[in-house]
């Protein structure tokens, strides 16, 4: 099966959950058209107290659905949307891309991955106790972000769920994904 596009979401407000939508535009260089977070600098509220200049590597947030049955065998329901992506995929190792690997969503639209997001405690506001399996630890003690990786947006387009993803990986040697 061919890597997916299952849902897609935004939201012009500071929600933790994105309502879901028929479809979404890719802006280039900014993200999500009508999206809390587009935009050239950093948008994510505890980025701009940081530093409000820093260029906006997370434009468009990607989740694996497959990471909402693991929730699912937890006791946890999630659903596309409901931990603040705009992407929800199927059939993609996102966490397991290196950076800069470039996606192609549908006919148009191509973000580059720029690294892990970074999951915080509004995940257990979310649903007490989700942090613990959102993320984990390795069998070297290594922290594991399972949350989706986050974009910047090359070419825009319109973006909608049923649509393929192809995956065009950079150049060796590859990076691994880091927080962002």
């Amino acid at each position: 099966m061919a890597p997916v596009i299952t849902a897609v979401s935004r939201s012009e407000k500071y929600t933790f959950t994105k309502p879901n939508t028929d479809s979404i535009t890719l802006l280039e260089g900014l993200g999500v058209e009508g999206d809390v977070h587009q935009g050239v600098t950093v948008k994510h509220r505890s980025r701009v107290r940081r530093d409000p200049s820093q260029p906006n590597l997370r434009q468009v947030h990607l989740i694996h659905s497959e990471l909402f049955d693991e929730f699912r065998q937890a006791g946890y329901t999630v659903g596309p949307g409901e931990i603040g992506e705009n992407v929800t995929t199927r059939g993609i190792d996102l966490l397991g891309l290196p950076t800069g690997t470039r996606l192609h969503l549908g006919a148009e639209a191509v973000v580059e991955v720029t690294g892990l997001r970074n999951p915080c405690v509004q995940i257990d506001a979310f649903q007490q106790g989700l942090l613990k399996h959102a993320v984990t630890r390795d069998e070297n003690g290594d922290l594991v972000r399972k949350t989706g990786v986050m974009s910047v947006v090359l070419t825009g387009g319109v973006v909608r769920p049923g649509d393929e993803i192809r995956v065009e990986l950079p150049a060796e040697p590859h990076r691994p994904l880091g927080p962002v």
